[in-house]
């Protein structure tokens, strides 16, 4: 498939799948795009409901994480438990080196608190650039949104057209509710990171995580220093 926006064919999926069941949308797209789509996740609750789904649909199919360098140890346990649970492969990517090499010795071990623009590069470095390299070759991916999840993805539709990786993005749980992933989860028994129960609603890198308080943002611990609407690392640009 070309790597342009096939607008038509976008709106045409988000009319058909607007309703339709998770498992119907994966199904689905796994088969349309072949080898050309895969799994990105970052070990969440909602990516965790989502490996359940695709690994019941197709065990083979391409699921990756993005390793920072600076994740928990609990997240670290969580990639081997996932994958030996569902006898999945997780391909791990990682930034390379020198880039984050040069990035401390210009900027410091813990620049993203110094400024926004800092935060953003290492980002960049960390997540950004690897991201590129695993998804060479793709059409698609498939990623764990929700709509309720910050101001920032309140208009997040089913199937969208990422402008930034130039290719098709697909988001089964955008209309979900974290009531609706928590009772999946309870029912399905599907394993999640033990930091949830500590207060850690969304889990990134540990230096920019923190625990939420009772009536929090879910998403108030993640760069927790800076507006809500700047609260992206550029995965998910919007």
């Amino acid at each position: 498939m070309e790597k342009s926006e096939p607008k038509d064919k976008i709106a045409a999926w988000n009319h058909r799948f607007e309703q339709a069941e998770p498992e119907k949308i994966i199904s689905f797209f796994l088969d349309y795009f072949k080898d050309k789509i895969a799994f990105s996740t970052s070990l969440g609750l909602e990516d965790q409901v989502l490996t359940h789904i695709i690994s019941k649909i197709n065990p083979e199919a391409r699921f990756f994480t993005l390793d920072t360098g600076r994740l928990f140890p609990e997240t670290y346990d969580l990639i081997d438990r996932t994958a030996k649970k569902y006898n999945i492969t997780i391909e791990v990517y990682f930034p390379e080196a020198h880039d984050v090499e040069q990035m401390v010795k210009e900027k410091g071990i813990n620049l993203f608190y110094d400024s926004i623009e800092n935060r953003k590069f290492c980002c960049e470095v960390r997540k950004l650039r690897p991201l590129a390299r695993a998804m060479e070759g793709l059409d698609a991916w498939i990623t764990g949104l929700r709509r309720e999840q910050s101001v920032t993805r309140k208009e997040l539709k089913k199937v969208e057209w990422d402008e930034n990786n130039h290719r098709i993005k697909i988001n089964p749980l955008a209309d979900w509710t974290l009531d609706e992933v928590e009772d999946y989860i309870a029912k399905n028994r599907v394993p999640v990171n033990p930091l949830h129960k500590k207060g850690f609603a969304s889990i990134g890198c540990q230096p920019c995580t923190r625990a939420i308080e009772p009536g929090e943002d879910i998403r108030a611990g993640r760069w927790w220093w800076e507006n809500p609407e700047t609260k992206e690392c550029g995965l998910h640009k919007r």
